[in-house]
């Protein structure tokens, strides 16, 4: 065997993009944009495509520097965690070798079909104009529209989000609209008739209009149903006064810092749990399994649904901790820059309804766990105050906490006394 001269090239061999891995709970992912075209550059870590699933949309980095070589998977498509998506072509770390007895060393991948390689790699269409954000790409490849149809508003005539939604609001042209079917639905097999619902196409009016479902808002539904179905929950729903939490954080805005309300609930959820652990856990058949690490999810609400960022070790971080972890969440959350991991863990919910005027609420149980507890709007009202015996009426701000808790885990008794525990710590009151 001969051995190759000194200058021989060693060529770094193609490293493949998978969809990566969400956590046991999540199998597959949708790619929502490539941020880079076949032949383009990547460096490491460098933002390389956009992926959504059914809890978050994420950016994926590069996992070498190179030449994106080959996209294996389209926009809009689902595959499985695992799946190989695309390719890499790592820089040659030497100068290139010479076979005086070979045929010639093949070129870069992105060329067409060879001996060894029949399919030719797909590449990302061209898109011609300025560049579209990820936020954009995902709405134009989930409502499959031709970007040429769409007038740009932004720099350059670059299309924004606003301009898709423009255009999506308008009303559709006559020829596009399917005429309703007048013949009967094809019959159903069912052994109730009356529970047989007719094809949803049949269902559709002409002056209707089917919206897809989102990966986001078929999970969701999906989720909701099923907690729905096999969780007998109750909710129990306590009044507390904020009074003592209104003066501590009017204390700290003095000396520059800003916490919300929601870091206040979290702080004395996170110390309940210690009281009564039960709660941090969830049921099954052979037992109820208690987690030992308390780690609180934050229900954030998105404009295409709900994502639920996970603050790790709640009841060891302090209340300007907690305020941190959950406005850098937050903060990414909204921004779709979540990592997967920051989605999953979480063995307590909290859900902030009452941003949106909402008062009292009654949310739905997240899998897997046992309670999760509604924040309603705070409202400032006049109230009756025993102080020392001497009653008197102060206007004092008022809000509702609504806990749902899986009934096999525990009773109404030991609900009423983990929130009590609640409003004791909210309230400041000692013992």
């Amino acid at each position: 065997m001969n051995e190759p001269p000194h200058d021989a090239v060693r060529f770094a061999m193609p490293i493949d993009i998978k969809m990566p891995g969400f956590g046991e709970s999540i199998t597959e992912g949708t790619v929502v944009a490539w941020m880079k075209q076949v032949g383009d550059p990547v460096a490491l870590n460098e933002p390389l495509l956009e992926i959504t699933t059914d809890k978050i949309t994420a950016e994926v980095p590069s996992p070498a520097a190179g030449t994106l070589a080959e996209i294996m998977v389209d926009v809009g498509t689902t595959v499985r965690v695992g799946t190989v998506i695309g390719r890499i072509q790592g820089a040659a770390e030497e100068p290139a070798p010479h076979f005086s007895n070979s045929t010639p060393l093949r070129s870069a991948p992105a060329s067409t079909a060879s001996p060894t390689n029949p399919v030719a790699p797909r590449t990302v269409p061209e898109r011609h104009g300025p560049p579209i954000s990820p936020v954009v790409a995902k709405l134009v490849a989930e409502h499959q529209i031709d970007l040429a149809q769409i007038a740009g508003t932004g720099v350059g005539g670059r299309v924004s989000k606003q301009d898709v939604l423009r255009f999506l609001a308008q009303p559709a042209a006559p020829a596009a609209i399917p005429a309703p079917t007048l013949a009967a639905p094809p019959p159903m097999v069912s052994d109730s008739p009356q529970d047989a619902a007719p094809p949803v196409a049949s269902a559709i009016q002409a002056d209707q209009e089917l919206l897809p479902l989102s990966l986001m808002r078929r999970s969701i539904a999906e989720h909701t149903s099923r907690s729905v179905r096999d969780v007998p929950q109750v909710t129990t729903i306590f009044e507390v006064d904020y009074g003592r939490v209104a003066a501590h954080r009017a204390q700290l805005a003095q000396q520059g810092l800003h916490l919300t309300y929601t870091s206040y609930v979290i702080q004395a959820v996170a110390h309940a749990l210690g009281r009564f652990p039960i709660l941090n856990g969830h049921y099954t058949n052979e037992g109820i399994i208690r987690n030992r690490r308390v780690h609180i999810g934050v229900a954030v609400a998105l404009e295409e649904g709900l994502v639920v960022p996970v603050i790790r070790d709640a009841n060891e971080k302090n209340l300007q901790g907690i305020a941190r972890a959950l406005n850098e969440l937050s903060e990414r959350a909204r921004w779709n820059r979540l990592s997967p991991n920051e989605t999953q863990g979480g063995t307590f919910t909290i859900s902030n309804h009452g941003v949106g005027g909402s008062i009292i609420g009654t949310p739905i149980i997240n899998q897997q766990q046992a309670a999760i507890l509604g924040i309603g709007a705070i409202i400032k009202r006049p109230v009756v105050l025993d102080l020392q015996g001497i009653e008197s009426i102060a206007i004092r701000p008022i809000g509702y906490l609504a806990l749902t808790f899986d009934h096999r885990i525990c009773d109404g008794a030991d609900a009423d006394r983990f929130m009590s525990e609640v409003k004791r710590k909210l309230e400041g009151e000692q013992g």
